[in-house]
């Protein structure tokens, strides 16, 4: 009896969901779905829930200030570390087992800076194809849990054809996927990417080029502008000398982000298929 109790209850639930769709068919006052939610005493999500927030974090991997704050955020972020310095391994391993996604922090050649800012084995235009390549393989194995990449500096670097094709490629080779982090309006790596066919995300907020508190406020705000026209918005910001400022604004400001969006990685905005090149 208790069986046939159930299946008579889930048949009744049924029938009464089906009756509140055509009503709602005829009178345009509710939908299925709405219906369905109600029915089952479930509140109507706002209409900001599918909206997302990937926060990346440049420059773990040289013992950075705001490494460990950065890393206790209470959110999922994405760990951009650079390879070939004194706590790569150990930060990568640290993001990892926290639940991030880490990517390769690749250091590339700027238009202006200093040589020591880019850090062993920066991709430089001057390399051969055989160097670039070399060079981007050693630093995928120098990163572990690595998933994809993106660049640091890079505003030279991101402009050249020839390089960035090398880049993407050995990216796509290993199964990474690429963030161009837009140091440069002249990026080509758009326009490469399509060409080789490897899933690529773009940047959109920088939240502390310059290094206050009330900046990197003020680039969280431009963050929810972001999203009141887009789905989905990633920002960069930094360890280093704004790590402890950037992680401290941004623990404030979760509990009001979470109202306009939820926080994601890297690769939960990725698409679910990989990308063909344009030439197929």
């Amino acid at each position: 009896m208790r069986a046939y109790g159930q299946i008579w209850g889930r048949r009744l639930s049924l029938w009464t969901l089906l009756i509140a769709t055509l009503t709602a068919g005829a009178t345009g006052t509710a939908s299925a779905s709405e219906a369905g939610a109600q029915s089952a005493g479930q509140a109507e999500p706002s209409g900001e829930v599918g909206r997302q927030i990937a926060v990346v974090i440049d420059d773990f991997g040289n013992n950075m200030k705001g490494t460990a704050q950065m890393l206790d955020l209470p959110i999922k972020l994405t760990a951009a570390v650079m390879p070939f310095l004194p706590s790569t391994k150990r930060d990568a391993e640290a993001a990892f087992q926290k639940g991030h996604d880490v990517i390769v922090h690749m250091p590339m050649e700027p238009v202006k800076g200093r040589p020591n800012w880019l850090g062993p084995n920066a991709i430089l235009t001057s390399l051969s194809d055989e160097e670039i390549r070399k060079r981007v393989e050693m630093a995928i194995s120098d990163v572990p849990h690595a998933v994809g990449m993106n660049n640091h500096m890079g505003s030279k670097a991101t402009a050249d054809e020839r390089v960035m094709r090398i880049v993407l490629q050995v990216c796509k080779e290993k199964g990474l996927f690429f963030l161009d982090s837009r140091t440069s309006y002249k990026s080509v790596i758009p326009k490469v990417a399509a060409e080789v066919g490897i899933p690529l995300l773009r940047n959109n907020v920088f939240l502390d080029d310059v290094y206050t508190t009330r900046h990197v406020s003020k680039q969280l705000q431009v963050v929810r502008e972001h999203l009141g026209k887009h789905e989905s918005c990633v920002t960069i910001g930094h360890v280093g000398p704004s790590g402890l400022i950037t992680s401290g604004a941004l623990r404030e400001a979760i509990p009001q982000l979470e109202r306009d969006a939820r926080f994601v990685k890297l690769t939960q905005l990725l698409p679910p298929d990989p990308p063909l090149p344009a030439n197929k």
